[in-house]
């Protein structure tokens, strides 16, 4: 009889994620903040000494977020922290890998978002205006890091992720540093929302 391949991955902490299933119980933000501060964005093709980390990009999603929504509850901005936050397991494909693995990659994402969701106090599914703020954000970092450290043109970007607004993205520029500073940055941000939850 054929053994079933493995379909769980064991994280530092000593969880066993199950990415079939996935529980809240088998989520833990240094899991999190640890995976995503060592996948880089852009697949890797960034200037500068460090690799652009999936954990700094959302850090500026929710920084931008709450400039979109100065009066949004920390529980959307916990959302707009956390907006990537599967990628710790299943790593950050681009927008055509994605179209090319199909709606399976899509499924698994959902997955994972709904479990770590509720493991912090949020609703599996987000209301409708809450996810288009979200991706706003998301649209306007795309933006900022495809100028700033990804080569492309501003005319190349705002073709692809529109123009932002110059008073959202004002003195905000792309921030490069270590995995492990950045984090410390994403779990410490993580804590601050978390006890403005409370």
């Amino acid at each position: 009889m054929a053994q079933q391949p493995r379909a769980w991955q064991r994280m530092l902490s000593g969880r066993r994620l199950d990415l079939l299933d996935p529980t809240p119980m088998d989520v833990e933000i240094e899991d999190i903040a640890h995976g995503l501060a060592f996948v880089a964005r852009w697949n890797g093709q960034t200037q500068g000494d460090h690799a652009y980390s999936v954990a700094e990009h959302s850090l500026l999603v929710e920084t931008l977020f709450g400039r979109i929504n100065p009066q949004a509850p920390a529980k959307w901005r916990l959302a707009a922290l956390l907006h990537d936050a599967p990628e710790y397991v299943i790593g950050d494909m681009i927008s055509p890998v994605k179209a090319a693995v199909g709606p399976g990659y899509g499924a698994l994402d959902e997955r994972l978002t709904a479990a770590i969701r509720i493991r912090f106090g949020l609703p599996a599914a987000l209301p409708a205006t809450v996810k288009k703020q979200i991706k706003k954000a998301d649209k306007i970092s795309a933006y900022m890091e495809a100028t700033q450290i990804a080569g492309f043109s501003a005319a190349e970007a705002k073709k692809f992720f529109g123009q932002p607004d110059p008073s959202v993205v004002e003195g905000l520029d792309i921030v490069l540093r270590s995995a492990v500073e950045t984090r410390v940055a994403f779990t410490a941000r993580h804590a601050a929302l978390l006890e403005q939850m409370s």
